[in-house]
């Protein structure tokens, strides 16, 4: 599975794309979409930082809610240094701004894996009032502890999830946070999170208002299911994600085998590994409860070597 549609809709609001330059296009109001912003994908007609500049001029942009930051030139080579510095440099010039999102870039501009991007703590620490913030791509992502008192949301997506952002997050004080979206993809393109990376995140201290735990897209999802399993966390959530990965049955297993997760609204599963009589049991332990379950298998591919070694895919490698 690749990425190859942009957000349709971004912090409760549809999607929007500011025009090109010489479109004739009629604008919305600034606070009544999330304005996605792009550069020339491979060429230098229009930086992104030049179609930035020309979206704060045409716009008031003390009204903009959400900002979606789309492709910049040559983002499988140039990192996103650029676009944050601006971003921060106009930082005044939108005080209403609850929503944002760093590289909105699909695989027809640049695969996942390949976009590069930089230290983006100085966004969350640059705008306290941010609501939600999300990132895609793993290259030189960098993401230290920090705290944040108004952020709700936080989605990391990676084919491979550096391990340094994994420990800022869990590091970092984030007392309104509800929903946190991680994408820990595969050691082919630099994820090295070990399940003891997660116990901060997994205790939850710093997380007290906690429900939507999504740690997904692993290679090592077995491994992440037997550390959930026994998490506390676990106990205030409402959805538990565990999907687009590795996933067996003795992930699977250990997973039934902790902590009762009757009282989730939801567990997400799809694209996984488990063999039907796991599924049932799955079925049969948390239908009954209320649970509702995604278990669409997705049909991952699976090859095995002459000598009986097993390869397992993530949904979103490359």
């Amino acid at each position: 599975m690749t990425i190859g549609q942009h957000l349709q809709e971004f912090h409760g609001l549809p999607a929007f794309d500011f025009p090109e330059a010489d479109a004739t296009t009629a604008l919305p109001e600034p606070d009544s979409v999330a304005w996605r912003v792009s550069g020339s994908v491979y060429d230098a007609e229009e930086e992104w930082t030049a179609a930035f500049e020309r979206f704060c001029s045409a716009m008031d942009t003390t009204r903009v809610r959400a900002l979606i930051v789309g492709a910049w030139t040559e983002a499988y080579d140039s990192a996103s240094t650029e676009v944050v510095e601006a971003l921060l440099a106009a930082r005044d010039r939108l005080p209403a701004l609850r929503g944002l999102f760093l590289g909105d870039i699909v695989y027809e501009e640049c695969e996942i894996s390949w976009i590069n991007q930089t230290d983006v703590t100085g966004l969350l620490t640059g705008f306290p009032e941010l609501a939600e913030f999300g990132v895609r791509g793993g290259t030189d992502l960098r993401l230290e502890a920090f705290s944040h008192t108004a952020l709700r949301r936080l989605t990391v997506q990676t084919g491979g999830l550096p391990v340094r952002v994994v420990r800022g997050i869990g590091g970092s004080e984030l007392p309104a946070l509800e929903h946190l979206d991680l994408w820990l993809g595969t050691s082919w393109y630099g994820a090295d999170t070990e399940p003891a990376d997660l116990e901060p995140i997994l205790y939850g201290a710093r997380l007290p208002r906690l429900r939507h735990l999504a740690l997904r897209n692993s290679e090592i999802q077995d491994e992440v299911a037997a550390a959930v399993a026994s998490a506390p966390v676990v106990a205030r959530l409402e959805v538990l994600d565990l999907s687009m990965g590795t996933l067996g049955d003795d992930g699977a297993a250990a997973l039934l085998g902790g902590q009762p997760l009757t009282h989730l609204k939801r567990l997400d599963l799809h694209h996984h590994y488990l063999s039907e009589p796991v599924q049932q049991r799955i079925r049969e332990t948390l239908e009954p409860a209320g649970v509702e379950l995604d278990l669409d298998s997705d049909n991952p591919d699976e090859d095995r070597d002459e000598d009986g070694t097993v390869h397992r895919y993530v949904a979103v490698g490359e």
